[in-house]
């Protein structure tokens, strides 16, 4: 096996995580990003960017109303959204979104299901809706991950389990 440089991995997550969310959306406009709330839209054209993750910090993303999560989001459209998380929250589940997380930086463990996983930067992770999954146990740190949700996470769309 190769070895692949961070940037390396760190293109081609964005090129997959771009891949699922352009695909859907080519036939629909995409709505501009909204913070925290993938409210319903109006229309707008999605804008060329290029966003330097690694660059941001925590401090850098506005808080939500988990204490120790901060996310900032770059894309919500009526089919996915697209952030950066960087913190922890309780064990909890969503039933009616998926969620992929790509960890960019930091290592350490989460739960997922009901065994607990260890993760490093370049760690793929597929939560499946329904599945309790929760902050980390960080190593090495911060941890920051681009987080996927497909469809986007409705307001009330969290459940905390025990």
């Amino acid at each position: 096996m190769r070895f692949r440089p961070p940037t390396t991995s760190l293109g081609l997550a964005a090129a997959f995580v771009g891949g699922l969310v352009v695909s859907p959306l080519a036939r629909h406009p995409i709505p501009a990003a909204r913070g925290q709330s993938p409210a319903p839209a109006v229309p707008a054209v999605l804008a060329p960017a290029m966003i330097d993750l690694s660059a941001l910090q925590y401090d850098d993303l506005p808080a939500t109303p988990f204490p120790d999560l901060h996310a900032r989001t770059f894309v919500a459209s009526d089919h996915a959204t697209v952030a950066l998380q960087s913190g922890n929250i309780a064990k909890h589940f969503h039933a009616g979104n998926d969620e992929i997380q790509f960890i960019i930086e930091g290592s350490g463990a989460m739960w997922l299901g009901s065994e607990r996983k260890a993760f490093k930067p370049g760690t793929l992770i597929i939560i499946p809706k329904g599945v309790p999954h929760a902050g980390t146990v960080v190593a090495s740190g911060p941890v920051k991950a681009l987080v996927v949700k497909l469809p986007p996470q409705g307001k009330t769309d969290i459940a905390f389990v025990d």
